[in-house]
């Protein structure tokens, strides 16, 4: 297993203890197929120790079995991201072992099903916002603080084509994914000057992987396998590579944005 590389440096065979700690969080590991599973095995494939946090303790199991028949390491962790406190336990169970956070991938959403907006009852808007959006402000506010001792660091967060504009049945979904960028972007103006990378990157485009296949009671199997057909899906492994070039980009030259789309998606 390679080790760890530090952004910046030529990767050496006399890395430091506290560089072979690093360690890499993703939040939002709902299934090993989806962006959450599959960047996670990028960065534990580069020599990062990866917590994956998700609410469902079997698919967790599933991704790190995986990881580790790979030669990685990983841990997983329960958390429903319920509010602050949920957080920072996160964040307190990796200071507890020891790791240095060198990356933190933001990937959780609320379920995004349509729904006509004056049907749509407050704990739905709710809780669009609590998960899509506020969980992931907790969590970029807790990496920050542990980045900051070491002036490096990056946070991603996943967006999607709501993130920039809104269309009929999905209000809920794209206010808090606009809020959500929003705030990528004004986390970024603040600690960029002390070395913490903020990206955020849009998904323009429906994503491979059995969520997108068990959408609308199974129907979304038959979608998926025509949008396949038609180059028009976008393969989770491919967009977890964007993820960890994103990681190993100089200062000189950071992205802030990116947008990810099948090359046949229009825009």
């Amino acid at each position: 297993m390679p080790l760890p590389t530090v952004r910046g440096m030529q990767q050496t065979s006399t890395a430091s203890p506290l560089e072979a700690q690093a360690c890499a969080l993703v939040v939002g590991v709902g299934e090993l197929e989806g962006i959450g599973g599959a960047v996670a095995a990028r960065f534990a494939q580069a020599g990062l120790h990866v917590y994956i946090v998700g609410r469902t303790q079997a698919k967790l199991d599933t991704a790190v079995a995986y990881i580790r028949r790979q030669g990685g390491q990983a841990t997983a962790v329960v958390n429903s991201l319920g509010g602050e406190a949920d957080v920072q336990a996160i964040f307190t169970q990796i200071q507890r072992h020891g790791h240095r956070l060198e990356a933190v991938v933001y990937n959780a959403a609320y379920l995004n099903m349509p729904r006509r907006w004056l049907g749509t009852p407050p704990s739905y808007i709710e809780g669009n916002w609590r998960l899509t959006c506020l969980a992931g402000i907790l969590v970029g506010q807790a990496a920050a603080r542990m980045m900051l001792p070491h002036g490096c660091g990056t946070v991603i967060y996943t967006g999607a084509t709501a993130s920039l504009r809104g269309k009929p049945l999905f209000a809920a979904f794209a206010s808090a994914k606009a809020a959500l960028r929003a705030f990528a972007g004004s986390l970024a103006l603040e600690i960029a000057p002390m070395g913490i990378h903020v990206a955020h990157v849009v998904i323009d485009g429906m994503v491979e992987g059995q969520r997108a296949k068990g959408a609308l009671g199974g129907l979304g199997r038959i979608v998926m396998g025509v949008v396949k057909r038609r180059n028009g899906a976008l393969n989770p492994t491919q967009i977890a590579e964007n993820y960890w070039q994103i990681h190993q980009q100089l200062s000189g030259a950071w992205s802030h944005e990116l947008e990810l789309r099948p090359f046949k998606e229009p825009f």
